[in-house]
């Protein structure tokens, strides 16, 4: 994988791709969860945009390792390391329980499956729910890793 395109590191880049795709897939498997007319009309896109989401993961933390590599030891980046790491924890069952309410939801009405569908409703609302936490988590902690000594630095003017 390059680690630089243009003259930018290419995880400030990537990582664009999680810190829109997770809330997004996080937003919209909530509104499949609770609203049943949204899932028949939308649940596979839902399944594809958290598809893209948990695809996006791996190369926004493999860009970043490869960005850490050349930058001195710093205890802000290995915090923002250690969150980013744990991200696919969250967003790898919220696309198996998105995808298993959109497929539940293709199934006979019997009481059985309604009942496993409020279940899993329940499942998705909580993951989506962490899965958007811990992507802020990530993202304030890159932040203060770049930003966070420009507070003591005096204004140019």
């Amino acid at each position: 994988m390059p680690e630089f395109f243009n003259g930018l590191p290419l995880h400030a880049l990537v990582v664009h791709a999680v810190v829109i795709l997770v809330p997004l897939a996080a937003l919209g498997a909530v509104v499949i969860a609770v609203w049943p007319a949204a899932r028949k009309r939308f649940g596979w896109l839902v399944v594809g945009v958290t598809a893209a989401a948990t695809a996006s993961v791996p190369v926004a933390t493999a860009s970043g390792e490869n960005l850490a590599k050349r930058i001195p030891p710093n205890e802000l980046v290995d915090r923002h390391m250690a969150l980013g790491d744990d991200l696919l924890i969250f967003v790898i069952p919220l696309l198996v329980v998105t995808l298993a309410l959109v497929l539940a939801d293709r199934l006979p009405r019997e009481t059985w499956v309604k009942a496993g569908t409020i279940v899993v409703s329940v499942l998705v609302v909580a993951l989506a729910g962490v899965s958007a936490v811990q992507v802020f988590r990530i993202g304030e902690a890159g932040s203060r890793a770049v930003w966070d000594y420009v507070e003591d630095v005096p204004p140019a003017r």
